[in-house]
């Protein structure tokens, strides 16, 4: 490093007898500004404050809400098959589509946009047929939910008890 200036050892300089600058005084505010001048913009990078946690695991709720679309999109599927049987399967397709709703308010996430899933089966050739592939998806249905139920937390095991009693409602309303 140059230096211009003149820099003295603690003694006046020959020159004008005033008091110059230490060399270790120079050489400690120069080094301040280096530092000063690198670390300043590298603040703003995110590289002092990382945070090097994993993300948080999904919720535990959120099979509950792929279920309850894809049973949704099973009642229309056989609804359509068989056009007698609309009039009982819609109205529980659109309770499936409700719950699916709801679950996803609670727990923070967003329906897709096409709230339709794709069915997992072809609908029976029958209505009776029909009707008996969808009580055992209810029943099957209804004992995830009841252990999702009962391992939930108390704010939302209200919710979880009411759709794991509607569930018990469909298989009714289907026999």
């Amino acid at each position: 490093m140059v230096l211009t200036c003149p820099v003295g050892n603690g003694r006046t300089t020959q020159r004008d007898q005033a008091s110059g600058h230490s060399r270790r005084k120079l050489l400690s505010v120069g080094s301040l500004l280096v530092l000063g001048g690198t670390t300043a913009p590298l603040t703003g990078c995110d590289l002092f404050d990382r945070d090097d946690q994993p993300a948080p695991p999904p919720d535990p709720l959120r099979p509950m809400v792929d279920e309850s679309l894809a049973l949704a999109a099973e009642y229309r599927t056989n609804a359509t098959a068989h056009p007698e049987l609309a009039g009982r399967l819609d109205p529980i397709a659109e309770a499936h589509t409700a719950h699916a709703t709801e679950l996803a308010r609670v727990i923070g996430v967003a329906l897709p946009s096409a709230v339709a899933a794709t069915p997992t089966t072809a609908p029976a050739a029958d209505p009776a047929g029909a009707l008996a592939a969808l009580r055992a998806l209810e029943k099957t249905a209804q004992q995830s939910a009841t252990v999702a139920c009962a391992a939930a937390p108390a704010e939302r095991a209200a919710l979880l008890g009411s759709i794991v009693a509607a569930r018990a409602t469909h298989q009714e309303a289907l026999k």
